[in-house]
């Protein structure tokens, strides 16, 4: 009796190069890793979102893709080095991506839920509160983004203040985009340590 024949890959050599050249750390490779997939993880995170009736601004969108690839990443690339071939690369990645972007939707969901109401005020003091609380938290970013680098207060500026897209941030500063969702991701947690210090007077 013969033995069932082995499930044959699918994975092409294209993709099994680009694989095998991303976990060598060769060079170029993760940009190609990047310019190839990008518009595939751009597209999941938006479809996802559109799924749960939400509209994802650009920026955001750019956030997820940069979370996704920081996935791949992660761990010594742990997701690239478990890919077994049994799908194409596209297919593989996809489902990675999905489970990001699910994760990520459903963080931002439990962040935005109502809290509990406060008493109504006249429209006139609501609106002047509103003018110093958005003075106030400005002043106090500006305070806080004076104990990051350089490179990272004008990242952040430029993201969080400016409202630039990655795209934008990478052709102003020179970095590489697939680099920017993770400086962020450090200057943000920088800031929200320098936020926790306690403070003299």
């Amino acid at each position: 009796m013969t033995s069932p024949p082995e499930p044959r890959s699918v994975l092409s050599a294209e993709d099994r190069g680009l694989l095998d050249a991303c976990l060598a750390g060769t060079a170029g490779a993760w940009d190609t890793f990047v310019g190839r997939f990008a518009g595939l993880f751009a597209f999941i995170a938006s479809k996802s979102a559109r799924q749960r009736g939400l509209a994802l601004a650009a920026a955001d969108r750019d956030d997820l893709v940069a979370d996704i690839l920081v996935e791949c990443l992660r761990n010594d690339a742990a997701a690239l080095r478990s890919f077994a071939g049994r799908s194409s690369l596209a297919t593989y990645l996809a489902v990675i991506a999905r489970r990001v972007v699910v994760r990520r939707l459903a963080d931002a969901a439990r962040e935005a839920a109502p809290r509990v109401p406060q008493p109504r005020h006249r429209r006139a003091d609501v609106m002047a509160g509103d003018e110093t609380a958005q003075a106030a938290d400005r002043e106090q970013v500006e305070t806080l983004l004076r104990g990051l680098d350089t490179d990272e207060a004008r990242l952040v500026r430029l993201h969080h203040l400016e409202h630039r897209s990655y795209g934008e941030i990478s052709h102003l500063t020179g970095m590489p985009l697939n680099s920017i969702g993770p400086a962020l991701s450090r200057a943000r947690e920088k800031m929200k340590r320098l936020d926790h210090q306690p403070r003299a007077g």
